[in-house]
């Protein structure tokens, strides 16, 4: 069975856009920390406390369930850009949490490094997070908390899910089911985490 693919978008206008980045055990982008929602995953520098691994992927499309039924969720290369920016611009390099719970900020912890790889600029992903699409926003986040630390050093999270608000833009493009089996409890508990944050999406129009 083919599911209809959705592209998220954002708009500063209207308040959609990605309001915090958590860190999570499984990433959605399926990229480790150098330790969306199963997560990017990163790798880590022990002696400085710093992460390294990518935020967004693009164009990868990522199963989404509603009570109107499911869907693929994509967000371009554009957007992601777009995003990069709108997050910056309203100073959010803290806004970091645990397992996108509010009430669980990342202490002593921000980002210091951002950008979107570009072949044609010689920007590339470092190689330690393995092969990377062009347009996929690579952060650095310094952990000054020890707490925090002991959970990334012990695999409590392992890479970083974005939240937020988005627009929902319908495309002509269908995606073949691949849905996780019932005993695939690691990527259903990533696709129930990632449902989570789009229990926020604005739909501007839905197929």
């Amino acid at each position: 069975m083919k599911l209809p693919l959705i592209e998220l978008t954002v708009d500063e206008a209207t308040d959609a856009f990605v309001s915090a980045i958590a860190l999570v055990e499984n990433p959605a982008i399926e990229s480790d920390f150098l330790a969306f929602n199963k997560v990017e995953k990163f790798a880590m520098n022990e002696d400085k406390q710093i992460l390294i691994g990518a935020a967004m992927t693009p164009d990868k499309p990522i199963f989404r369930t509603s009570p109107k039924g499911d869907y693929y969720c994509i967000f371009s290369k554009d957007t992601i850009q777009k995003i990069q920016q709108i997050f910056f611009k309203k100073g959010l390099i803290q806004s970091l949490n645990i397992d996108h719970n509010a009430k669980q900020p990342c202490l002593d912890s921000y980002i210091f490094q951002s950008y979107i790889t570009d072949e044609t600029m010689g920007v590339s992903a470092p190689n330690q997070l393995g092969e990377l699409p062009d347009g996929t926003w690579i952060i650095g986040v310094k952990i000054d908390n020890a707490e925090l630390w002991k959970q990334v050093k012990e695999g409590k999270v392992k890479g970083f899910s974005v939240e937020g608000i988005f627009s929902m833009l319908p495309t002509d493009i269908s995606v073949e089911d691949i849905t996780p089996a019932d005993d695939d409890l690691e990527l259903t508990k990533a696709l129930n985490d990632f449902n989570k944050v789009l229990e926020k999406v604005t739909a501007k129009k839905f197929i």
